[in-house]
């Protein structure tokens, strides 16, 4: 049970409390795209995330992005943010979480990642030994597939509580 509970839990990407972050050795944040810095159906950044992005590299974090989503997809949003960015990454599995830590130049104990999925973002990130930052997703999605993973983790969310 304990791959699937993240070091910390946000209510919103921009709760992210960077000084604890640089507290905990933290030098690289990875960061999920869809429904962690803006909804899947939101095609480019927003003025708001595009800040967030400039105030994290001005602290001092390197940046990476991952996405399960289509390269295309990631290409798109990270065109304005021109950030080292992989899509297609099949989290929670290692090799791309392996690949965006050393595109950071960081060891996992350095490294944060960021997303909204307990399954993909929390239980890939802890496996590599990461800062794992579970944000509440930035919007309900409707079909079975995410219906049936959300119940679940309702379930585990209700343990960190405990």
């Amino acid at each position: 049970m304990q791959c699937f509970i993240p070091k910390q839990k946000i209510d919103s990407v921009h709760s992210l409390d960077l000084k604890k972050l640089k507290d905990a050795g933290i030098r690289g944040i990875i960061f999920d795209i869809d429904n962690t810095l803006e909804s899947h159906r939101v095609a480019e950044p927003s003025e708001k995330v595009l800040s967030l992005i400039e105030n994290v590299k001005n602290e001092g974090f390197s940046i990476c992005l991952i996405s399960n989503g289509k390269i295309p997809r990631v290409e798109l949003f990270n065109r304005a943010l021109k950030l080292d960015a992989i899509g297609d990454a099949k989290k929670p599995a290692k090799k791309n979480l392996k690949r965006a830590m050393q595109l950071l130049g960081t060891s996992a104990k350095e490294t944060a990642l960021v997303g909204d999925q307990i399954f993909t973002d929390v239980y890939g990130g802890n496996r590599m030994g990461f800062y794992t930052v579970l944000v509440d997703p930035i919007e309900q999605i409707e079909n079975k597939f995410f219906y049936v993973k959300r119940f679940f983790e309702r379930i585990i969310l209700k343990k960190i509580k405990e």
